[in-house]
């Protein structure tokens, strides 16, 4: 496959092959850009995120230059712009064009994305956390979007409505056993008989889903112990409680067991 059949490839599977699309670039790629028609500028592109992705500014700010000559008015190439600015830390700069995308374009959702991205490099968690809000709004099916948002949340100790985050991924994917853990996580955390029963209950469907989940099983050790202490627990729940402590050690002990054995045996293999 020829280099410009492999940056293609690239592009239509999406991969983000930064380093080697850079070695590219610079094998020679750069002297004949602009001998390759209309599919010069989707190279361009493709070239600058990777060198964005690498840090390699100088590439970045020569591929925009050559798109704005050719589109001065187009907001995918102002988008460049701005994670160009982003990488080189001028948030204001960076900030300022992605708010002359959005007002042009409410719509766009990778500007909107990338605003929440540059506050969040600065350290203004409350303010990602109002842009990425406005952008649920309008987006409200992005899983990743939620799935961001609960942790910024989560930094900010607002353990409540990062619940609500979450609660809102296992509606979007209910098969998903790491976001039932995530959510027995952060009720674990907040404490209280009432959250940590829905802990318990979240960590057993988790498990439920895959039995192999050790954080799911190991969270349903320490919040089974915690209920079994608990003087706000009748004795019926310290009892089952306390059951569920045995059967969860005898389950870590065992996996740990297998672990061993699988670790003993690929070492006799490779001796």
């Amino acid at each position: 496959m020829g280099e410009i059949e492999q940056l293609r490839a690239w592009r239509e599977n999406n991969e983000r092959k930064s380093r080697e699309i850079l070695d590219i670039w610079f094998n020679g790629l750069w002297l004949k850009i602009n001998n390759l028609g209309n599919e010069k500028f989707l190279i361009l592109e493709q070239v600058c995120i990777a060198a964005l992705d690498c840090h390699v500014i100088k590439v970045a700010e020569k591929c925009i230059s050559s798109l704005l000559e050719e589109f001065p008015s187009s907001l995918r190439v102002r988008k460049l712009q701005a994670m160009c600015f982003e990488a080189k830390e001028d948030f204001e700069t960076a900030s300022d064009l992605l708010d002359t995308i959005i007002s042009k374009d409410e719509t766009n959702s990778t500007a909107r994305k990338r605003k929440v991205a540059v506050l969040k490099a600065q350290g203004k968690t409350v303010e990602a956390i109002k842009e990425l809000t406005d952008y649920l709004k309008i987006f409200m099916a992005d899983f990743e979007a939620w799935q961001e948002l609960s942790e910024l949340y989560i930094s900010e100790q607002d353990f409540n409505k990062a619940a609500f985050c979450v609660e809102e991924l296992i509606l979007h994917n209910p098969h998903n056993h790491l976001l039932h853990q995530r959510y027995a996580d952060i009720k674990y955390t907040q404490g209280g008989v009432e959250n940590l029963e829905i802990a318990r209950s979240y960590y057993s469907y988790a498990l439920k889903i895959n039995p192999k989940n050790m954080r799911a099983l190991y969270g349903l050790y320490l919040v089974s112990s915690a209920l079994s202490v608990s003087s706000k627990c009748s004795a019926q729940k310290k009892r089952e409680a306390v059951k569920l402590v045995d059967w969860s050690i005898k389950e870590i002990k065992t996996k740990y067991a297998e672990a061993d054995v699988v670790v003993t045996a690929l070492a006799a293999l490779e001796i």
